[in-house]
């Protein structure tokens, strides 16, 4: 079936790349008498708000880590609930991301998945691919540890035949060789629900992040949460290892 694809804005002149562990689903259940599987299905409206605030808010690239390869050690029906979560948004909220001009992809092993996710995955990822308003991005089954693992045999592969030297293999080279290299680093890493830990994600890429933590559990995070992170970071002088000005 055709559809009619969201007219798109011109890409800014310059990035602001928005990573986000989306943490506290589960302390603001508690908190509320509620089991866990209410606070992850208050954490997909918060997905749902956070990503048309990034649009509003002149965010480029929003990176999400949705699931975790350690989060599979929860309890089986969490796990399971969880899945559901991303059956019901995969299928429910590609029209919304193509109308905002959002494109969505996914990085991680998506080989644990079930098979109707993964085609679900790829679905979603071939119809919004030509938008470019926002870049969304979704870690699921992700580790950065393991990111990195990765990208360590691709380039070893790529000396073994011949394709690289030892010589040419940089830190460029090495980042051509993650998930998703085209993605330009973050600018800014936000953690939700007062923890103040990286949690193996994006392990190379925020090498020069700002962090933000807040003590807002993520099914409470919205624009002015996210307004408030920009706001924090655009007031810090970045100098990448230099000295100030």
């Amino acid at each position: 079936m055709s559809h009619v694809t969201a007219p798109q804005p011109q890409t800014p002149d310059t990035t602001l790349h928005v990573a986000i562990i989306m943490d506290g689903n589960g302390r603001w259940a508690r908190a509320r008498g509620l089991p866990r599987t209410a606070g992850h299905k208050k954490g997909a409206e918060a997905v749902r708000a956070t990503v048309k605030a990034s649009v509003r808010l002149g965010v480029t690239h929003l990176t999400l880590f949705g699931f975790s390869s350690e989060n599979w050690r929860r309890p089986a029906d969490e796990v399971n609930a969880l899945m559901g979560l991303l059956r019901v948004y995969l299928r429910g909220e590609v029209d919304e991301l193509e109308r905002e001009g959002v494109r969505l992809r996914v990085i991680g092993d998506r080989g644990r998945f079930s098979p109707d996710i993964r085609a679900l995955i790829d679905a979603a990822e071939q119809r919004t691919h030509d938008n470019t308003r926002l870049a969304l991005t979704v870690a699921l089954n992700y580790g950065g540890r393991a990111e990195i693992a990765a990208a360590a045999r691709r380039v070893a592969e790529a000396v073994a035949d011949g394709r690289l030297t030892p010589e040419q293999v940089t830190e460029t080279t090495f980042a051509g060789h993650l998930f998703a290299p085209e993605v330009p680093d973050p600018d800014v890493l936000i953690r939700t629900s007062g923890e103040q830990r990286i949690s193996n994600f994006l392990l190379w890429q925020i090498a020069y992040a700002e962090l933000v933590f807040t003590d807002v559990a993520w099914p409470d995070f919205g624009e002015q949460e996210l307004a408030d992170a920009l706001r924090d970071f655009r007031g810090r002088e970045r100098r990448f290892g230099a000295v100030s000005g």
